[in-house]
Parts: C-alpha cells; sequence; structure tokens
C-alpha cells in the first residue's frame, strides 16, 4: 500500500469511530424521549405525531437507513486487504 493509501485507510477508521459515536449518541436521545400511549395511532395516520413520537422515528429511519449502513459499509472498506499478487 502506498503511503496516501495508508493515510486513507486511516482517515476513514477515525471517520467510522466519529460516525459510531454519533450513532450511540442518536440511540441515547431516542431512549431519553417518552413514549406515548397512543404512539401507534400517531404511526397509524390516526393522530397527529407529537414531537417525541417524530423524533424517535426519524432516529430509528436515519440509524436504519443510513447510519448503519454507512458504519458498515466504510468500516469494511478501511479493513479491505487485496489480495497479494504473485
Amino acid at each position: 500500500m502506498t503511503e496516501v493509501e495508508i493515510t486513507a485507510r486511516k482517515e476513514v477508521q477515525q471517520i467510522v469511530q466519529e460516525l459510531d459515536a454519533i450513532q450511540t449518541r442518536l440511540e441515547t436521545i431516542h431512549a431519553r424521549l417518552p413514549v406515548p400511549a397512543d404512539e401507534a395511532a400517531m404511526h397509524e395516520g390516526e393522530k397527529e405525531p407529537d414531537f417525541s413520537t417524530e423524533m424517535r422515528s426519524v432516529i430509528e429511519c436515519v440509524s436504519a437507513d443510513y447510519l448503519r449502513p454507512a458504519i458498515r459499509d466504510l468500516a469494511a472498506a478501511a479493513a479491505f486487504r487485496p489480495k497479494e499478487k504473485k
């Protein structure tokens, strides 16, 4: 590997750690927000969502759709080792 590639690997590993820390912070916020008794009705559109329900939903979606896949894919890329040339 070249010096540029080694540096890129280290930088991406650091970014993975930072994204993981952000994911943990979001999970902490999610856990602190109250779950209203009528949250299911809010999710089904029968009732207007309150702040907690909306924020919890957005955190869940962002985590599942973007952060966790990004963390997984970037970590895998940083760990990638090309096959040795013979």
